[in-house]
């Protein structure tokens, strides 16, 4: 019995959370991240892990526990499951990697989903040093700390339906449990905890990238969508980071091979040129030049599509030669929102995080959640 009630204390202690408009937002609230998707084998392991099937029922696992998929299901040992949760009093280690909270393992789509369930402070404390460092300026760490709650919060009521909120990479935010915590990432969270930015008493999309380049970008130019907030501001401070100037040299064929993958119907492209400038001054196209076809690809699709790693912003020029083409661009990221780089060096100008938020994001209130009515 005190196995049974330990692991049901455990996952009714980061038990789902209904999120709701932002009036009933609760205080105490609990995230669920996709940390592993389509995975062939989950390895589990940690001090005091306890294992209960979907219903509560306490499952007799010895650690560390294998995970594979099944026919209808997950097998762990010679038992097969619909679904298992693993907690532990301090961190349960998914495939060497400590979580807190707990995790829930079910079959995916094409291999193991997992699932790690915990409160939300705990997971931007393991966040920060996802995402920027926290030995930046604390002003900068806070703010980190502001917009990483506002984006999970709002991802979860855009999700809520879903049975995961957030994905653990670039797709939403970058995070690889608690291993990379420490005092200072911890320190920015708690002093900011609870703090949301909101637009006319709803939590905002708080989108955010790594370096703008000189000029952060127009919500509606990515996405379609006009956002009052994210309209776009000039913002010198990141020019001086390391990423704000970039050169790529790839091969026209290498660059036909992956737009091609994406569904983009060319072939023999001879050139490369930038198309027109959207009103923030990056590209909106890329014109593709294929025996006498001329082919326009949208600037975000063809940074998709070449990788995002490669092609690291819309801002470009592009030149070809001898059969490479050689792309120069300035910044890092879609442009939206707070650039990480110039809150740095805005933390650094002595700004603190409120003033660094209501520049990136203006027209927005800072508030605590427990004020949001």
């Amino acid at each position: 019995m005190r196995l049974l009630a330990t692991l049901l204390f455990l996952i009714a202690f980061v038990s789902p959370v209904t999120a709701v408009r932002s009036g009933t937002v609760h205080a105490n609230e609990t995230i669920r991240v996709a940390i592993l998707k389509n995975a062939a084998g989950v390895v589990i392991d940690g001090d005091g892990v306890l294992a209960a099937r979907e219903n509560g029922t306490a499952v007799a696992l010895t650690t560390p526990v294998s995970i594979k998929p099944g026919k209808n299901g997950i097998v762990a040992g010679d038992s097969n499951y619909v679904r298992l949760v693993f907690g532990a009093s301090a961190a349960v280690f998914v495939n060497g990697k400590p979580y807190r909270g707990v995790a829930e393992i079910t079959l995916g789509e094409k291999g193991l989903l997992v699932v790690n369930e915990l409160p939300l402070e705990d997971y931007l404390v393991g966040l920060i040093n996802c995402e920027i460092s926290s030995a930046w300026p604390i002003e900068a760490v806070k703010t980190q700390a502001v917009i990483a709650r506002t984006y999970a919060l709002n991802r979860k009521e855009a999700r809520k339906n879903a049975f995961y909120h957030l994905e653990s990479s670039v797709i939403d935010q970058v995070y690889e449990g608690c291993l990379i915590e420490d005092s200072r990432a911890r320190h920015a969270v708690s002093e900011t905890a609870g703090e949301v930015l909101t637009y006319k008493g709803d939590i905002i999309q708080a989108f955010y990238h790594s370096n703008c380049g000189g000029r952060t970008e127009a919500s509606e130019n990515v996405w379609g969508a006009s956002l009052p907030y994210l309209k776009g501001v000039e913002c010198e401070y990141c020019l001086t980071a390391p990423s704000a100037l970039w050169e790529q040299r790839l091969g026209l064929r290498d660059i036909e091979e992956k737009l091609r993958a994406a569904g983009i119907r060319i072939a023999a492209v001879t050139d490369i040129r930038g198309g027109a400038l959207n009103s923030r001054g990056r590209l909106k196209n890329v014109m593709i030049v294929s025996g006498r076809d001329e082919v326009f690809v949208a600037g975000d699709q063809f940074r998709k599509a070449v990788g995002y790693g490669v092609i690291k912003s819309t801002n470009f020029t592009v030149k070809v030669v001898g059969g490479e083409a050689l792309f120069s661009g300035l910044g890092n990221g879609h442009g939206v929102g707070l650039c990480q780089w110039g809150s740095k060096q805005r933390a650094l100008d002595g700004f603190g995080y409120t003033e660094i938020l209501s520049y990136y994001y203006p027209g927005t209130e800072l508030k605590r959640l427990s004020d949001i009515r």
